[in-house]
C-alpha cells in the first residue's frame, strides 16, 4: 500500500469513528453557571494545538505522532462528522497557523505550507517548504506557530534543557510569510505554547512554562504581554519577575527585564491562550484571556488540569487570574489534560486535550440551567 493510499485508508478509518461515544466523564468538567460542555470529537488522537480555517474546518496539531488532523461539522450539530488525517510522519506537527485558506505546520525543524487546504482535505496538496532550519533540539522542541497583525509568522523556540542560556532558543521569533527576514521578536522565554494578539491593541500576548526543580510553589508560570519587539522576559537569569535563578541570576537583576504580566500557577503548564472575541459569552468574558493548562509533574500534589481565565481592565492590564473548567483532575488522577483553546464561529470554546484524544466544546446557554 503506498503512503497516499495508507492516508486515506486511515482518514476513512477514523471518520467512521469521529462519533464512537467513547464514555468520557465531561459531567465531571465543572464551570460557571449557564456554561455547558460536551464533547464535539472524541477520537482525535494526541489533540493538541488548534486553528479554524474560513470554511470552518478545525486543524488539530499533534506532538508525539507528527499528524495534523481535519475536523469537521458539516451538519451544524456542534459535534464533529468527521475526522481526517491530512498531514503525517512530521517529527512533532505541534504548530499550526492558517492565512488566506493556506495551511502552515511548524515541525521541530521546518515550517511547511499547504495551499488553498480546505478545498482539498481529501487529496492534500504536496507541501511548500517555507522555512528550514530551526534548531533541531528535542528538548521544548515542539513549536507553537501563528500569523501576527503585522502579516507574518511567529515561532516559538523552547530552551533545549530545564534551565540554560543557549544563543537562539528560548525566544519567539517572526519572519515573512515565505520564510524571509527571520528576526527575534522576544527573549527570555523558557517554552512558550501558546500566544495570541489582544484584539484591541494588536499587541501579543504569551504563556511560558516556568523552570523546573525549585520546589512545589516556585516559580510561577507566566502570562506574558510583549509591547515592542526586543524585550526580554528574564528566562534564565530571573522566573516569575523576582525569583533569580541560583545558577544564571548573578548574570543580570531581575529589575532589568520585564515581568510577566500576571503570575499563574507553579507547574501548571500553562499552554494555550486566546482572546476571548466571540459574542456568545457573556460581556464580562469579551476579549478577555482563557488558557489551557496541561497539568504539573514536578509537584508532589498535582495542579492544572483545567482551563483558567485571566481578565484585564479598560488599559489593558492583568488584573485577576481564576479556574474557568476543571474536573480533568480527580483525586490526583488525570483523565484528560487541556492543550489549548479556540473560539468557534458561533461563540462557544473549544479544548483539545491530548491525553482523552479529544475536543470539547463549552458553551453559554442559561436558559438549560445547571445540572
Amino acid at each position: 500500500m503506498s503512503p497516499k493510499t495508507a492516508m486515506t485508508a486511515l482518514a476513512a478509518g477514523l471518520a467512521a469513528t469521529a462519533c464512537s461515544g467513547r464514555d468520557l466523564p465531561v459531567d465531571r468538567i465543572q464551570v460557571p453557571e449557564g456554561f455547558h460542555v460536551e464533547v464535539f470529537s472524541d477520537s482525535v488522537p494526541n489533540a493538541r494545538s488548534l486553528r479554524l480555517g474560513p470554511r470552518g474546518t478545525v486543524f488539530v496539531g499533534t506532538r508525539s505522532d507528527g499528524r495534523v488532523y481535519a475536523v469537521t461539522d458539516a451538519d451544524g450539530d456542534h459535534r464533529a462528522d468527521r475526522v481526517q488525517e491530512i498531514v503525517g510522519g512530521l517529527v512533532s506537527a505541534n504548530g499550526l497557523a492558517i492565512h488566506d485558506g493556506d495551511l502552515y505546520v511548524a515541525s521541530r525543524r521546518r515550517i511547511l505550507r499547504y495551499a488553498d487546504i480546505e478545498r482539498h482535505l481529501d487529496d492534500p496538496p504536496d507541501p511548500e517548504v517555507v522555512y528550514d532550519g530551526l534548531p533541531g533540539a528535542g528538548h521544548h522542541g515542539w513549536r507553537y506557530l501563528g500569523v501576527g497583525p503585522d502579516q507574518r509568522l511567529y515561532v516559538a523556540i523552547g530552551a533545549p534543557c530545564n534551565v540554560c542560556d543557549e544563543p537562539g532558543f528560548g525566544v519567539i521569533d517572526r519572519m515573512d510569510l515565505d520564510g524571509g527576514n527571520r528576526e527575534t521578536y522576544a527573549s527570555g522565554v523558557r517554552n512558550s505554547v501558546g500566544f495570541d494578539w489582544d484584539p484591541r491593541t494588536g499587541d501579543l500576548w504569551f504563556t511560558d512554562n516556568g523552570r523546573d526543580m525549585l520546589g512545589d510553589n516556585r516559580p510561577p508560570d507566566e502570562l506574558n504581554h510583549a509591547t515592542a519587539a526586543g524585550q526580554h522576559f528574564g528566562f534564565p537569569f530571573c522566573h516569575g519577575g523576582d525569583i533569580p535563578d541560583p545558577e544564571f541570576g548573578d548574570r543580570k537583576p531581575c529589575a532589568a527585564l520585564r515581568p510577566p504580566a500576571m503570575k499563574l500557577g507553579p507547574h501548571v503548564a500553562s499552554l494555550g491562550m486566546r482572546f476571548y472575541t466571540g459574542r456568545q459569552f457573556p460581556p464580562a468574558y469579551r476579549g478577555q484571556i482563557f488558557i489551557a493548562e496541561h497539568g504539573s509533574w514536578n509537584r508532589s500534589s498535582k495542579i492544572g488540569y483545567r482551563v483558567t481565565l485571566v481578565t484585564l481592565n479598560a488599559d489593558r492590564q492583568a488584573v485577576s487570574y481564576r479556574p474557568f473548567a476543571t474536573g480533568w483532575l480527580q483525586d490526583e488522577q488525570a483523565w484528560g489534560r487541556p492543550v489549548d483553546v479556540l473560539v468557534m464561529p458561533d461563540g462557544s470554546l473549544l479544548v483539545s486535550d491530548d491525553r482523552a484524544g479529544a475536543l470539547y466544546r463549552i458553551y453559554y446557554e442559561p436558559s438549560r440551567g445547571d445540572t
